[in-house]
């Protein structure tokens, strides 16, 4: 294309040691998350991932959907799928929203990156990507009125990218999209299929390196819980217990946290409501989901629910507790090898719905974030469920909310479970209980 560079991982660096170090050393991924926190982690027992073979595992389970459903290459706008492709990071909450960087990767296995403007040197350290260049943003608010000039250079480089490593007339994934792209794909000739089921289903099966990441990241998540159980206090609110997550979390070398899920008394019941100014009360319930991206990307989903101050708890809560529990833990024995996603909807111990709130799943697939699969209460089977069946490598929550119709506080639990093929394996193990 016209105007346009091909450039290798290394042709992007500008020839100074400052980038070059950047590029590489310098790297945040390639510091990785520090001696300090290695040597808890080695000491505490866990062996560390090898990355390098965690990137070329990613490309080739890309490369295995792809074959197997027929497209020649990948386009991929989803900042979680890019990392997962790349292991290249670059303002992932902001290119959520801002559509300025982008891969392709190809059924042989190239992988190409395009990378906001004079930053294409942060896949320096990532030797399964083949080529970077700078990306065409084509938002209205990087492009302005020009938005769409911009959206139709894409669109023909990409496709120059498409015929030359696909051929023409290709059938290629796109997880998501311009509208004008979209457009001038179809008239090229090339029919689209849908990304997302292609990375869910490469992401679903993880490694062996990415359970070693994951167990880091547990840890360090299960640390930084333990910090805000020691200081959570009646007289704190929700938002201050809440930014401890948020400072354990990014000291830890972790990302981002999704959500802001942390309520207490009253406001547990029902449940998803975010983090407040309200007050903690001795004796309150305090409701919380982790949601978040941890060590290495990955995602560690965990809810615990404590009683606030030095109060007992109530029969109330602790009937509910117990209710919680018995229902992640019974469930959890359900994540063997071969079971349905249907036989785990009804097989599965749910209280009765005519008494008691529910969450929206009872189980869900994890790993750099929520993932494929998501299970259903059996009741809405026929408006929301879908079959599949649990392999080996899979990494599924067990999820539990219980609050009563009547009223009064709700019980939030969740915990993280490897499919092994000697049965489930719980991948966290904080304490559970009230006090």
């Amino acid at each position: 294309m016209p105007g346009r560079i091909r450039r290798s991982v290394q042709q992007a660096l500008d020839g100074t040691p400052e980038v070059a170090y950047a590029a590489g050393d310098g790297h945040h991924l390639a510091i990785g998350p520090g001696e300090a926190l290695t040597s808890q982690w080695i000491a505490a027992g866990l062996e560390l991932p090898d990355l390098a073979a965690m990137r070329r595992y990613r490309v080739q389970r890309i490369q295995q959907k792809l074959q197997e459903m027929d497209y020649g290459g990948i386009v991929l706008f989803d900042p979680l799928n890019v990392r997962y492709a790349t292991d290249s990071t670059n303002m992932q909450l902001w290119v959520m929203h801002n559509g300025a960087r982008y891969a392709f990767v190809s059924a042989a296995g190239h992988v190409i990156i395009w990378d906001y403007e004079n930053t294409e040197f942060l896949s320096g350290h990532s030797e399964v990507v083949d080529e970077v260049r700078p990306a065409i943003g084509s938002t209205f608010f990087l492009g302005g009125n020009r938005y769409e000039e911009k959206a139709m250079r894409w669109s023909a480089e990409m496709i120059e990218v498409i015929e030359e490593h696909c051929g023409a007339g290709a059938r290629i994934a796109v997880d998501q999209c311009h509208r004008i792209g979209y457009q001038e794909l179809a008239k090229a000739g090339i029919e689209v299929g849908e990304g997302g089921e292609v990375m869910e289903l490469a992401r679903e099966i993880k490694s062996v390196d990415e359970i070693k990441a994951m167990r880091c990241a547990a840890h360090a998540c299960q640390t930084t819980m333990g910090e805000m159980r020691d200081a959570m206090q009646p007289g704190m609110t929700e938002r201050e217990v809440w930014a401890m997550l948020h400072a354990g979390n990014i000291a830890r070398a972790g990302e981002w946290i999704e959500t802001q899920i942390l309520s207490s008394g009253p406001r547990t019941n029902p449940w998803m409501q975010e983090a407040s100014a309200r007050v903690l009360e001795n004796g309150d319930i305090l409701a919380y989901d982790t949601d978040l991206v941890g060590a290495y990307g990955m995602m560690i989903d965990i809810s615990r629910t404590w009683v606030v101050g030095d109060k007992r708890p109530t029969a109330h809560q602790q009937t509910l507790f117990d209710m919680a529990h018995d229902m992640i833990d019974g469930n959890a024995q359900l994540l063997t090898p071969g079971r349905t996603f249907r036989e785990l909807t009804f097989d599965s111990y749910v209280p009765p719905r005519e008494k008691y709130r529910h969450y929206s799943v009872i189980y869900h697939g994890v790993g750099q974030c929520d993932e494929y699969p998501a299970i259903y209460m059996p009741w809405s089977w026929d408006e929301w469920g879908h079959d599949g069946v649990l392999q080996p490598g899979m990494v599924l929550t067990s999820e539990s909310y219980i609050g009563s119709r009547d009223g009064g506080e709700g019980v939030k639990l969740e915990d993280q479970y490897l499919v092994t093929d000697n049965g489930p394996e719980l991948l966290t193990d904080f304490p559970i209980g009230l006090v």
